[in-house]
């Protein structure tokens, strides 16, 4: 039997918000998703606190994560939402 389903996995990254680096030990990344940096995470941030008249930005942490994700696509030569060949 030639196969008609060649579905690709896709692997999708994100970063959580930027926060001060002594609370993000417990930030967790979104449903579905699974963290890949341990600890405080990364320090590649800043974050920014609003006071009154003016802003102050700080460096922070924060977490990567990633999802795989299987895309669904037809092998060469079929096509359709059944893959389908001639």
């Amino acid at each position: 039997q030639v196969k008609k389903q060649c579905d690709q996995k896709l692997l999708i990254r994100m970063k959580t918000k930027c926060v001060p680096c002594s609370l993000n030990l417990d930030t967790q990344c979104p449903a579905g998703y699974t963290k890949i940096t341990n600890g405080t995470g990364t320090a590649d941030c800043r974050y920014y606190l609003e006071m009154k008249a003016y802003t102050l930005s700080f460096p922070g942490c924060r977490h990567h994560c990633v999802k795989e994700f299987e895309q669904p696509e037809c092998c060469q030569g079929h096509w359709g939402p059944d893959c389908m060949g001639k």
